[in-house]
C-alpha cells in the first residue's frame, strides 16, 4: 500500500488564489499597524485556505506482476538440417529450467514457422506480432533460438529490454550450393540460349576444384560434364520442343554438407518456334483448298509455302506454259534441298502425275523418319491407281486404300480412343447443337475405304464405323491420314457444321509435336503450393503417381478420371521447393516457388544480421553448441550479457487493485483550529 498527498478544493482555483490574495493582503495590513497577532492572524488565514484546498492521502493497494521473458523459437525449414533440432530442444529446456529458479518471472513462447510461399525466416515479423499482445512495461527479456538467418530484419521491432540470441549450428558446418544466376522466361526453338550457373561452397568447407553437374530435360536421361567450384560457367542449352521446358540441374551431395536442398535447380523456360514452316501442296483445285489455305494463313506464326497443281503434265491443250502459270514448281529445291526446313508437309488431294519423282518420296520419308510431319487430305484420287499409296511413301502412311470409294452422307463419330485422344477430345462439345442425338454436326458425303495397320490408331470414324482420320508415329515423326476431303462443309455450315477449324487446327499441332496436345504426359498446374496433377493417357486406367518432397520423403496420390483419358487428382504440397512425379511411365518435374527456396541459400549459421540489434540493447549471442547458459537479473541500463551468462532486467511492474482518497483532517477540525488562532489573536491585541 501507498499513499499520495493530493489536492480536491472545494472552491474554483481562482477563488481560491482571490481568497489567499486577500489573506495576504490582510496580513500585510496588520504587519504595518504593528498588530501583536499578525501572526495568529496569518496562521488563522492559513488554515482557512487549505480547508478550502481541501488536502486529502490517495492511498493504493498494489499487487505485483510477474516479468515477462520471450522466448522466440525459430523452427524454419533451415533449422531442421543437420543436427539443430536437438540444439532448439537443448536450448529450450536450458532457458526453460533457468526461468523456473527465477523470482517472479514468467515465459512466453513464440514457435516461428516457414512463411508462406518464398518469404524466407520472418524472425522480425513474428517478434512484433508477439510483443503486441504483452505490456511493455513487463517485457524483461527477449531470447532467439535461431540460425541467424532472417529476411526481415528491417522490421525489427522497438525493444523495451535485452535482446539475446542463442545461436544453433556447429562451428564446422558446410554447405554446397548450385546457383542459377539467369534463365530467360522464353526461348525460341533452335536457338542457342546461355544459362549462367555457379557451384559455390559454403562455411568450412573442403578444398575442391570440380564437382559433376547433372542436367536434364524433361526428367529424360541427364547428361553430367565437370564443373568448377565458385566460378560463374555459361552453359549453351538448345530446347528440344515447342511450350514449357523443364531443365533440371544436380550436383551430387558430398558428404558432411549440411543439406541437399540447394544441390538442384529447376528451370522452366517456354520453347515457341520462331515461325512455323508448312508446305501444302495441292494436287488439284476443290471446295476444300480454300480450307487449308485459310486456316494455315490466319495464324501469323505460319510461314505457308503453297502449290497447286493447275495442269498435270498429260494436259496437252496447246496452251503456252507461261500463260497458265505464274512460277514453275520448285520440285527439287522443296524435296531435296531444304525438305527439312518445313515442320510439317500437307498433300491436298494429291496424285502420282509424274510431277514428283519416286526419288523424292524416298526423301520425304526419310524426313519423316527423322522427326518430320506429313498429313494426307485424301479424295478420290487416294483410291486410285495414281494414289500417293502407291509410291514410297506408301511405306509410312497409316491407310492402305481398297479402291472403294463411298459417296453417300454419314456423320463422322469419334471413336472410343478418339474419346480420349487430345486430337478430337472434347470436340463433340464444340458441336452447334450439341444437347441433341450424336455429336450434333453436319454430315459429310464422301469416304474413301482404308485398311489401317495395327500401329495406327484411328480417331475419327465415318460410314459404317469405317476410318476417318487416323494417326500413326513413324521413327521420330508422325503421319496422318484424313480418308475424306469433305471437311470444308463444316467450314461452310452445312446442316450448321461442325468443329472443322479446332480438329484441322489440333491436327496441325499434335503433327507438329505441341507438347499441349501429346497421347501421353504428366504434368502439373501449380498454384501457391496446392498441385493439380494432371494425366492424359489413351488407357482406360492409370497407375498411382509418386511424388518425391525436396526433402526425400515420398507421398503416392491416386489419380480419379474426370473426362475420358484424363485423370486429375488435387494436393496440398506441404512446403515450396523442387517435386518429382513419377507413375511408372510417366516423369514430370515442378518447382514450387524456387528449386532452392530462400530459406537454403545461407545455411551456415551466423548472427551477423542479429548483433546490431542485439547490440543495441545491451545483449549477447550464445552459441548452443559451446553449452548451457545461466541467466542472471541485472540493473536497467547495465551490461546483461557476459561469458556463459544472460541477463533479464526486472521491471517491478504491478496492478492497482484498489484506491482511497481520505481527507487530511476533518472539516470542524480546520474551524476550530482557525477560531482559536483569531480568538488568539483578539486576546493578544486586547491584553496589549
Amino acid at each position: 500500500m501507498t499513499g499520495t498527498l493530493i489536492l480536491d478544493p472545494l472552491v474554483p482555483m481562482v477563488v481560491l488564489l482571490a481568497v489567499a490574495a486577500l489573506a495576504a493582503l490582510a496580513l500585510v495590513l496588520a504587519i504595518w499597524r504593528r498588530l501583536p497577532g499578525w501572526w495568529l492572524r496569518g496562521l488563522a488565514g492559513l488554515v482557512l485556505l487549505t480547508a478550502l484546498a481541501n488536502p486529502a492521502i490517495q492511498q493504493e493497494d498494489r499487487e505485483p506482476l510477474t516479468d515477462i521473458v520471450m522466448l522466440v523459437i525459430d523452427e524454419s525449414a533451415s533449422q531442421r538440417i543437420g543436427d539443430r533440432p536437438d540444439q532448439n530442444a537443448a536450448a529450450i529446456d536450458n532457458v526453460t529450467a533457468e526461468l523456473a529458479r527465477q523470482p517472479n518471472t514468467e515465459l512466453r513462447t513464440v514457435t516461428l514457422g516457414d512463411a508462406e510461399g518464398d518469404l524466407g525466416t520472418t524472425l522480425m515479423t513474428a517478434l512484433s506480432e508477439a510483443l503486441a499482445e504483452e505490456p511493455q512495461a513487463r517485457i524483461a527479456g527477449i531470447i532467439l533460438v535461431t540460425d541467424g538467418r532472417l529476411h526481415d530484419i528491417e522490421r525489427a521491432p522497438a525493444l523495451p529490454a535485452p535482446l539475446h540470441t542463442l545461436l544453433t549450428g556447429e562451428p564446422k558446418d558446410w554447405d554446397r550450393r548450385l546457383v542459377v544466376e539467369n534463365a530467360p522466361a522464353f526461348a525460341i526453338l533452335g536457338e542457342e540460349i546461355n544459362l549462367t550457373l555457379r557451384v559455390e561452397d559454403q562455411g568450412a568447407a573442403p578444398e575442391s576444384t570440380s564437382v559433376p553437374l547433372s542436367i536434364s530435360i524433361d526428367g529424360d536421361t541427364p547428361i553430367v560434364v565437370q564443373v568448377p567450384v565458385g566460378q560463374d560457367i555459361q552453359l549453351p542449352i538448345s530446347l528440344p520442343h515447342g511450350g514449357m521446358n523443364v531443365l533440371q540441374f544436380n550436383i551430387p551431395v558430398a558428404e558432411g554438407e549440411l543439406t541437399n536442398r540447394n544441390n538442384a535447380a529447376v528451370v522452366q523456360i517456354n520453347g515457341v518456334r520462331d515461325r512455323l514452316r508448312v508446305l501444302l501442296v495441292s494436287g488439284e483445285p476443290h471446295p476444300g483448298e480454300r480450307t487449308w489455305r485459310n486456316l494455315l494463313k490466319s495464324d501469323s506464326a505460319v510461314d505457308l509455302v503453297h502449290f497447286t497443281i493447275l495442269r498435270p503434265p498429260e494436259k496437252q491443250d496447246g496452251a503456252p506454259v507461261n500463260e497458265l502459270s505464274l512460277i514453275a514448281f520448285p520440285t527439287r529445291e522443296l524435296f531435296l534441298e531444304k525438305i527439312n526446313d518445313f515442320d510439317l508437309i500437307i498433300f491436298d488431294r494429291y496424285r502420282r502425275r509424274g510431277i514428283l519423282p519416286s526419288g523424292y518420296f524416298d526423301n520425304i520419308r526419310d524426313y519423316v523418319e527423322q522427326g518430320g510431319a506429313v498429313l494426307i487430305s485424301s479424295g478420290p484420287e487416294y483410291g486410285s491407281a495414281d494414289s500417293i499409296y502407291r509410291s514410297p511413301l506408301g511405306d509410312i502412311l497409316p491407310g492402305a486404300p481398297t479402291a472403294r470409294v463411298f459417296e453417300q452422307g454419314f456423320v463422322p463419330q469419334l471413336t472410343d480412343i478418339g474419346q480420349r485422344h487430345p486430337v478430337t477430345e472434347g470436340l463433340d462439345r464444340l458441336s452447334p447443337n450439341p444437347n441433341g442425338d450424336g455429336p450434333g454436326w453436319g454430315r459429310w458425303f464422301r469416304l474413301i475405304d482404308v485398311l489401317v495397320p495395327e500401329a495406327a490408331t484411328t480417331v475419327m470414324s465415318g460410314l459404317d464405323d469405317r476410318p476417318l482420320l487416323i494417326l500413326n508415329r513413324i521413327g521420330e515423326g508422325r503421319v496422318s491420314l484424313m480418308a475424306s476431303d469433305q471437311s470444308w462443309l463444316w467450314d461452310r455450315g452445312y446442316e450448321g457444321g461442325g468443329p472443322q477449324l479446332e480438329l484441322l487446327r489440333r491436327l496441325a499441332h499434335w503433327m507438329m509435336k505441341e507438347p499441349e496436345l501429346e497421347e501421353e504426359a504428366l504434368w502439373v498446374e501449380p498454384t501457391g503450393q496446392k498441385m493439380r496433377i494432371i494425366r492424359r493417357t489413351l488407357d482406360l486406367e492409370t497407375g498411382d503417381v509418386t511424388v518425391t518432397h525436396p526433402d526425400g520423403s515420398e507421398t503416392v496420390l491416386t489419380l480419379e478420371e474426370v473426362s475420358p483419358g484424363r485423370f486429375e487428382a488435387l494436393w496440398d504440397a506441404p512446403e515450396i521447393g523442387l517435386y518429382r512425379l513419377d507413375d511408372g511411365e510417366e516423369i514430370a518435374v515442378i518447382a514450387l516457388g524456387p528449386s532452392a527456396p530462400r530459406e537454403f541459400e545461407q545455411t551456415i549459421a551466423s548472427a551477423e544480421a542479429l548483433q546490431p540489434l542485439v547490440d543495441s540493447t545491451g545483449g549477447g549471442v550464445a552459441k548452443v553448441s559451446d553449452g548451457e547458459v545461466s541467466i542472471r537479473l541485472v540493473r536497467e541500463g547495465r551490461p546483461a550479457a557476459g561469458r556463459g551468462w544472460i541477463g533479464i532486467t526486472p521491471r517491478g511492474a504491478y496492478r492497482t487493485a484498489d484506491i482511497s482518497i481520505n481527507s487530511l483532517l476533518p472539516s470542524w477540525a480546520y474551524l476550530l483550529l482557525a477560531a482559536l488562532m483569531i480568538v488568539g489573536a483578539w486576546l493578544r491585541e486586547g491584553r496589549r
